[in-house]
């Protein structure tokens, strides 16, 4: 029986509110759907705060420890089950968990429905375990510390993941990603992507463009190298641990600009001859903005982009992680280049809208057997 959704008394859980990325996009587009609901998060950012105007937003206590201290995020690890299930959400009819690693651990009432919308099993506790660990690059018996951690964390976000009622993922590739460490089904629902902002544009400036946070595992590096092979310009935005490791590989092709708002992003991919994404992504927002823009990405071929990016429609695939997979590729797309169209592109993005989001979100709510 349908439900009107203004009667439910909703949470939203998100697992940090520190930077605005996909993730968090997710959680404010869910917040816009369900206007009351307040938001509970392990730790907080202020300037996070302009996304979320006249949103009530509770924090664990955890925040003391990360705002006062300025202890990073990774040391806060074991302490975080704790915290995540000290919410209470008493007389809550649904509780959203937006749930990236720890926000799917609630605990909640016999009358409360927990619907959670994963981003992800938590990478650095299941498939990227041994890879984690190693690229902390610390002393033998501090990696033997991390493990032992880790591996509680994961004993527990296994048990945790049984609290869950209904699971969303947010691609076919996650949906087999929950279905293998967590043995749940899940429904896909894509993320809000907001292609009504961005004007496709057939004309470029000339550069392939990365957009990302400059981390190892985004593999930043392969699409540096390539483009100093090739003697391609590439432009760089965003920031993050590597970003003076990129400089000292980049060639004078190379251009890292640092963090830029979203309007400015908006321009360089209008302006772009391709996007690069040479990571493997859960879903990956910025290729589909890319393809709002009617440019077309280059990607390396595994996970969610598989499902977003359509070979020689919208983009192209490299095969392996390397630089010369990656430099093949590049070769391969100058001479297809011709055959990208702006507008079909821009088309074929269209069906990630946010609009398209709320719609699905909506429904799948009002079939759910919620106490009310």
């Amino acid at each position: 029986m349908e439900k009107s959704l203004t009667k439910l008394k909703v949470a939203i859980v998100h697992d940090f509110l520190v930077n605005m990325g996909g993730a968090e996009r997710v959680t404010l587009a869910l917040s816009e759907i369900f206007p009351d609901a307040s938001i509970y998060t392990l730790l907080y950012n202020p300037k996070v705060a302009k996304f979320f105007p006249r949103k009530k937003i509770v924090v664990s206590y955890l925040q003391y420890w990360y705002k006062f201290l300025k202890l990073p995020t990774k040391f806060l690890l074991p302490f975080m089950p704790a915290a995540i299930e000290s919410f209470d959400f008493a007389g809550y009819d649904l509780v959203i968990s937006s749930n990236n690693s720890f926000a799917g651990g609630i605990i909640t009432n016999p009358d409360t429905y927990h619907l959670s919308y994963c981003h992800s099993p938590t990478r650095y506790l299941w498939d990227s375990f041994h890879t984690y660990v190693e690229e902390q690059r610390l002393p033998r018996f501090m990696q033997n510390i991390v493990k032992n951690i880790l591996f509680k964390l994961r004993i527990w976000d296994k048990l945790s993941s049984g609290r869950v009622q209904k699971y969303i993922a947010n691609s076919q590739y996650v949906k087999r990603r929950i279905k293998k460490y967590y043995r749940k089904e899940a429904e896909v629902i894509y993320p809000p992507v907001d292609t009504h902002l961005i004007r496709p544009k057939q004309s470029n400036a000339g550069y392939f463009l990365v957009i990302s946070r400059l981390t190892s595992y985004k593999k930043i590096d392969l699409a540096v190298r390539a483009c100093n092979i090739l003697h391609l310009p590439l432009v760089i935005i965003g920031e993050g641990e590597q970003m003076q490791f990129l400089k000292s590989i980049a060639g004078p092709t190379v251009e890292l600009l640092g963090w830029q708002d979203d309007k400015n992003k908006i321009e360089y991919l209008r302006n772009a001859r391709a996007l690069i994404f040479p990571g493997e992504e859960d879903f990956g927002i910025v290729p589909v903005e890319a393809m709002a823009a009617g440019k077309p990405v280059i990607a390396f071929n595994k996970g969610g982009l598989q499902e977003t990016v359509v070979a020689n429609k919208t983009g192209m695939f490299f095969d392996e992680q390397t630089v010369k997979s990656l430099t093949e590729a590049l070769r391969k797309f100058i001479t297809i280049e011709h055959k990208f169209n702006a507008t079909e592109i821009n088309r074929h993005a269209l069906q990630f809208s946010r609009e398209h989001f709320r719609q699905e979100i909506v429904t799948l709510v009002k079939k759910l057997p919620l106490n009310v």
